[in-house]
């Protein structure tokens, strides 16, 4: 692979100002979060790369708090939507009311209208309030009484948190959803030396303090466009349709025992979100272009939602990221 920095367009001056930017948000989210160094790394992958996030874990686990620390970090406009089985779409993004007195309807917005929206535990709402959330997502505007609004322009993004233990009141995410958010992270437990920081932390009252605002919005927007500029070799790029590839054709990649697991592949927003995903990692990591490792380094979080299992695998307690080491392994690194 040719790892020439000359072939990047990415001029000094903004090279510099994007690594500073990402400093400053590095720091923030670790003095309000402790640990979860993989979360950090993939909420900030994911704003750089302007992308969806979804997160899995148990409850109590700071999803909540990380997601504010970020929104906190940029003062941007944060909303926190409580996800119900009796949450309609109209609570996310908005409605019409009638004034009698006027004669006219008045467009309320809903929550969605934020620069970071977090659906906290989203699988425990409906199909349909799901889909509300489909053209937010997508397309960057909601349709409220047949009139289109769009989404805030310079940053939006939505933290969706579910609790894969809990079954009872839940609905399964179609992969028509799942397929729209960027990354999927899931986090662990933190270690006894981060949970006797945290005791400290709270007995001291730092954890609750929160600090003013260390970047813009704006200066995130024009990371979010250095990103762009960030070179990808074709030998890159060919390394990321082939592994997205072996996901839809796993029986002439992997061993047939693992390729039989396998329901369903990536679809091609797997191959772009690589592409936008390896350009944001690479400018994390302090390089003006992308690397193998930028993309199998973020292999699981891209493909863990996009990659079905059948219950063969359920049965035999084989998990999508073994499935995933698999297939990287098997494409040949340029």
């Amino acid at each position: 692979m040719n790892e020439n920095k000359n072939m990047s367009t990415v001029p000094q001056k903004d090279f510099e100002f994007s690594q500073e930017v990402i400093r400053k948000l590095t720091d923030y989210f670790s003095e309000r979060v402790v640990g979860q160094e993989g979360l950090r790394n993939s909420l900030i992958t994911s704003i750089v790369a302007d992308g969806h996030i979804l997160i899995e874990s148990v409850p109590g686990l700071a999803k909540t708090t990380a997601a504010k620390a970020i929104s906190d970090a940029l003062n941007g406009k944060f909303s926190r939507i409580q996800c119900t089985p009796d949450l309609l779409p109209s609570d996310i993004i908005g409605t019409q009311i009638y004034h009698q007195e006027t004669g006219k309807f008045e467009t309320i917005f809903g929550p969605v209208f934020a620069n970071f929206v977090l659906l906290d535990e989203v699988n425990r709402s409906s199909a349909k309030t799901q889909s509300a959330m489909l053209e937010a997502m997508q397309e960057r505007q909601v349709t409220i009484g047949g009139v289109t609004y769009h989404m805030p322009q310079d940053i939006f993004i939505v933290i969706a948190t579910q609790n894969p233990i809990e079954q009872e009141g839940t609905y399964h995410l179609s992969e028509a959803q799942t397929d729209r958010f960027m990354i999927k992270e899931k986090i662990t437990y933190p270690t006894t030396e981060e949970e006797i920081y945290i005791m400290n932390k709270i007995e001291d009252g730092s954890i609750n303090t929160v600090k003013p605002a260390v970047l813009t919005l704006e200066d995130v927007d024009k990371v979010q466009d250095i990103a762009e500029l960030v070179y990808v070799d074709p030998s890159v790029k060919k390394y990321i349709a082939d592994i997205v590839t072996a996901t839809r054709e796993p029986a002439a990649h992997i061993d047939k025992k693992y390729a039989d697991y396998i329901r369903i592949g990536a679809s091609p927003r797997a191959t772009i979100n690589f592409l936008k995903i390896a350009k944001a990692s690479a400018l994390i990591h302090g390089r003006t272009f992308a690397i193998p490792e930028d993309v199998k380094g973020m292999a699981h979080q891209v493909l863990r939602h996009r990659i079905g299992l059948n219950y063969a695998a359920v049965a035999d307690n084989v998990s999508v990221e073994t499935v995933i080491d698999k297939i990287v392994d098997s494409v040949q690194t340029p």
